[in-house]
């Protein structure tokens, strides 16, 4: 008997005939027959995506922003518009990357976090623990769904299938800010942001209602779009996936996300901060890069690099297909800076050109 999670919006997957498999515990859509066709629709148009899988945490109470600005590498005291949000990691007490989320300012007393599935258990634990000296209380979501919907006709295609009163406020909405929605079917959560290099829309919605609004968003020329080309998008936009471009044995400085560390202020004793400035004064010899494999091939997860002499100097931590680029390419962890590497292929050395992600973002590709 399986023991697989399913999403509200399982049926619907069948429906479409989605190719079903476990991802972090869940039975979800990896395609729907094309991996490539759903990456294009996407960056040409729109696509939609089921996220239920993932974690939607609220905090309230008076001592959430002190929390939050402990337990968060980036720092939401530098949020002050209701709505916005912010992209940081989560470190343990070594510096390392416990998990990668997005937090939203609601109010000084009210802040919700989307943290990754395959991590909840870890994360919730963690953050209730860490939270115990804060008057904060903690409601971890568990009857929600969200859908993803990406593409430059995305947030166009979505306003068709809101009612107005949601169309209005949706419409107003910055990147990386969100807001609630009362609806005649019930409250909604809508942001813009995402994890495809696209412009669009996050929803999270009741469990209930999550069917009824993706038809909805079908009606309104919207294709589903599985994880496999979710993959292939946020890899050609440049964005890490927790478990392969960071883990709990890397930290932020060496995964490509030193950008999301508020040092300022000096202060701010934030988890993990200690650890990460003696790696800032006396970095190691790990880099975190970006590479396209010029020759025909495919790139994948963990295959190792090499240096001109042959020498182990590294991994790839993220590697694919290129749609639109047409090419392999991949995100990759190192010990020299060099301008090329090498990957072995049934004994032959195959060339792979240093460049600097993103690979692909609005459509556009952003390399040489």
């Amino acid at each position: 008997m399986s023991t697989l999670q399913k999403t509200a919006l399982y049926n619907a997957h069948l429906q479409q005939a989605g190719k079903i498999v476990d991802f972090a515990g869940w039975e979800m859509p990896l395609h729907y027959g094309s991996q490539i066709s759903e990456h294009l629709q996407v960056r040409k148009d729109a696509g939609m995506f089921d996220v239920s899988h993932m974690t939607v945490i609220d905090l309230e109470g008076p001592g959430c922003r002190d929390f939050l600005r402990h337990l968060l590498a980036n720092d939401v005291g530098r949020l002050k518009q209701p709505g916005k949000a912010l992209y940081s990691c989560m470190l343990n007490d070594d510096g390392g990357i416990l998990d990668d989320l997005i937090a939203f300012y609601m109010t000084d007393t009210h802040y919700r976090l989307v943290v990754n599935a395959a991590t909840r258990t870890k994360d919730v634990a963690w953050i209730t623990e860490q939270s115990a000296a804060y008057d904060v209380k903690i409601l971890e979501h568990t009857q929600t769904a969200m859908i993803a919907v990406q593409g430059p006709n995305a947030r166009d295609k979505t306003h068709e299938a809101l009612d107005p009163k949601t169309r209005a406020i949706a419409r107003e909405l910055g990147p990386f800010f969100g807001a609630y929605c009362d609806t005649e079917l019930g409250q909604i959560f809508i942001s813009r942001t995402g994890y495809t290099g696209e412009d669009g829309y996050e929803i999270i919605l009741p469990a209930d209602i999550a069917e009824i609004i993706w038809d909805k968003l079908l009606a309104a020329g919207i294709k589903p779009i599985g994880l496999g080309a979710r993959d292939t998008l946020r890899l050609e936009a440049g964005m890490a996936l927790y478990g392969t471009d960071m883990t709990e044995m890397t930290s932020p400085l060496i995964s490509g996300l030193g950008w999301t560390i508020a040092w300022e202020p000096s202060d701010r004793n934030f988890i993990g901060r200690t650890e990460l400035e003696k790696e800032k004064l006396h970095p190691g010899k790990l880099h975190f890069i970006g590479l396209i494999m010029d020759d025909r091939g495919m790139l994948r997860n963990h295959q190792t690099l090499f240096d001109v002499d042959g020498n182990d100097v590294g991994e790839i931590t993220s590697g694919s297909f290129s749609p639109v680029i047409g090419k392999a390419i991949a995100l990759a962890r190192v010990k020299t800076e060099d301008q090329q590497y090498f990957i072995d292929v049934r004994g032959k050395q195959i060339p792979l050109r240093v460049v600097k992600p993103p690979f692909v973002r609005n459509g556009k590709i952003c390399i040489d």
